[in-house]
C-alpha cells in the first residue's frame, strides 16, 4: 500500500475531478508551486497511484444508453478454466467490469451498449466459448452514481 499525506490525497482527488486540467490549474487548486505539484504528481505515477489518465464520456449522447449487470455462477473452478474463462470474457470490448466475487454468484461482469438486441450478440458471446452454470442479467433503469470518484484520506464515515 502506498503512503500518501495529505497534499498527496488533494493531488489525487483533485485529479479525480478534473484529469484535464493544466499542471498549473493543478498545482494553484492544491497551492503548490508548478515544480513541487509536477515532483509529487510523477512520484505518485511511479509508485502506481496512478494507474492512468481517462475521460468519462456520456454513454447516452453516444448511443451506449443500456446497462447491464450479469452475474454468472460456474461449477469450474480450476486455474485453466479460469484462464479461458478470464481471456474470453477479457475480448468483450462491451465488458467495462468484470470482477471474481464471493457469495451466491462467482463473477459479476459489467456491459455498456446500445439496446436489447446488441446485448443480446453480447450474451450469446459470453455463452458461446464457455460452459456457464447460470447467467442472470439485471438491467439497470437509472445511474444515480456512476463512476464516483472514491475518498482518500478522509474519516467521513461517521
Amino acid at each position: 500500500m502506498i503512503k500518501l499525506d495529505q497534499i498527496d490525497c488533494r493531488i489525487l482527488e483533485e485529479l479525480q475531478r478534473d484529469a484535464a486540467q493544466s499542471q498549473r490549474e493543478l498545482a494553484d487548486s492544491i497551492g503548490l508551486s508548478q515544480n513541487a505539484c509536477w515532483r509529487r504528481l510523477k512520484a505518485l505515477e511511479a509508485a502506481g497511484a496512478i494507474r492512468n489518465h481517462t475521460v468519462l464520456l456520456n454513454r447516452e449522447k453516444l448511443g451506449a444508453g443500456l446497462v447491464v449487470i450479469m452475474m454468472v455462477r460456474t461449477r469450474h473452478h480450476s486455474s485453466g478454466w479460469l484462464g479461458t474463462f478470464r481471456d474470453h470474457v477479457s475480448s468483450i470490448p462491451n465488458v467495462v467490469d468484470f470482477y471474481r466475487i464471493g457469495g451466491d454468484y462467482d463473477y459479476l461482469i459489467k456491459v455498456v451498449t446500445r439496446d436489447m438486441t446488441s446485448y443480446d450478440a453480447i450474451y450469446q458471446r459470453l455463452i458461446s466459448e464457455v460452459e456457464l452454470e447460470n447467467v442472470t442479467s439485471y438491467f439497470a433503469m437509472e445511474a444515480i452514481a456512476e463512476q464516483r470518484p472514491f475518498p482518500l484520506c478522509r474519516t467521513d464515515e461517521g
